[in-house]
């Protein structure tokens, strides 16, 4: 019996995973086609008819930028604080961006290196897969990285959980290590972009 129910929660596990997956791929359709994820205006246009949900959207999408890492993380970010100002489009990028870094994290673990390498470049595979070769010296490789805000966290994300990295390990390093990354990367493209306005 407790075989059986392991595998109905296996299946229905694998069918939320699919929908879920299925969910995301469809937004990020919409969104290329209307070009919310390459223009901020457009993102702004997009969030307007929410209201007071707006910020809850905008995390989601933070969410799946990270998860399809076809989309470009820069764009929401600098959105992030344009509309939300400073302080909450920080807060809004950070929990946005945390949730889809243990989503990479989790689908990787449960589905192997088959799913990361249809996700990712075979370049960029390749090009980090070497760090996987070395045991908990990735885990400082992992941290040092999540730190600075050119790495690419979504693969890194994605890597990770193909290693004996635990689930508390992953979270406390992502939850301590984010912050410092997306504050200098939301804050130089706000920077950029009000230099740019002045012009």
């Amino acid at each position: 019996m407790e075989a059986v129910s392991g595998s109905k929660t296996t299946l229905w596990m694998n069918i939320a995973t699919a929908l879920g997956v299925t969910g995301m791929l469809l937004f990020v359709f919409y969104g290329c086609k209307t070009g919310i994820f390459s223009s901020r205006e457009a993102m702004e246009a997009f969030l307007r008819p929410f209201g007071f949900w707006a910020p809850l959207v905008f995390t989601v999408i933070q969410a799946v930028q990270v998860v399809v890492p076809i989309i470009p993380g820069g764009v929401s970010c600098l959105a992030g604080v344009v509309l939300f100002g400073s302080v909450w489009g920080f807060v809004y990028n950070y929990v946005g961006i945390c949730i889809g870094s243990l989503l990479a994290f989790l689908l990787a673990k449960r589905y192997g290196r088959p799913l990361v390498q249809s996700i990712v470049s075979e370049r960029a595979y390749t090009k980090y897969s070497k760090w996987l070769d070395g045991g908990k010296k990735f885990d400082w490789l992992f941290a040092a990285a999540i730190f600075f805000p050119f790495a690419p966290d979504d693969l890194l994300c994605y890597l990770a959980g193909l290693t004996k990295m635990s689930v508390k390990r992953f979270v406390t390093i992502i939850l301590l290590a984010k912050p410092a990354s997306i504050a200098l990367y939301s804050m130089g493209l706000w920077m950029f972009a009000t230099t740019l306005l002045k012009m």
